[in-house]
């Protein structure tokens, strides 16, 4: 029978938050951090708001706590990443190539969208892209569109938040605006703006 380790001060919850956080591979939501512990969410919230800040303002602690996708996850201090550098660490992922990259933009300021629209707005055909994306779990199949065929429509996942650092997609940059070419005439201002 499996046993439950339920903290019995908050003292010993933020401990146990401490814990749980260190052991995760992923980021831990204040929901499932309930559930883990046996806590009511604010509690669990005030555990967390105390780890937090004995983390900040203990200069004897080499982690901090960072909000990454909606949840929590320990984190090394930002003034330890000279030393941390000299660590040996196992061959990172190839990076995206230049077509992987473009077709995930596209996907995260436009979806769900079809592999035909991210064709269309890239120039070129976009099969590879997509492949690789998938295959790095940044993007998922997200339905299918209506219309001719049901093409799949694509979106991004938890996993490409948490590679971006994003809590949500709300904290994409702006796009930036569309630069009107040197001597066009802008169609707004134009005085023929309007007229047949």
């Amino acid at each position: 029978m499996e046993q439950t380790y339920i903290p019995e001060t908050l003292e010993r919850l933020a401990a146990a938050v401490e814990a749980l956080l260190f052991a995760s591979p992923e980021p831990l939501s204040d929901g499932e951090l309930a559930r883990l512990t046996g806590w009511e969410p604010r509690q669990v919230a005030a555990a967390v708001a105390m780890l937090e800040r004995r983390l900040a303002e203990d200069p004897t602690r080499g982690l901090c706590l960072v909000r990454v996708n909606n949840g929590w996850q320990l984190a090394t201090r930002p003034d330890f990443a000279p030393l941390l550098a000299r660590l040996r660490e196992p061959r990172p992922p190839a990076p995206l190539s230049r077509a992987a990259l473009e077709t995930l933009a596209i996907i995260a300021y436009k979806q769900p969208v079809t592999r035909a629209e991210i064709d269309h707005l890239r120039g070129v055909r976009s099969e590879s892209a997509l492949q690789s994306l998938q295959d790095r779990e940044l993007i998922e199949e997200a339905g299918r569109a209506d219309g001719p065929g049901r093409p799949i429509l694509y979106r991004t996942t938890e996993k490409f938040l948490h590679w971006c650092g994003l809590n949500s997609l709300d904290d994409l940059p702006p796009l930036p605006e569309p630069e009107t070419p040197a001597g066009a005439e802008d169609p707004h201002t134009s005085p023929a703006a309007g007229s047949d």
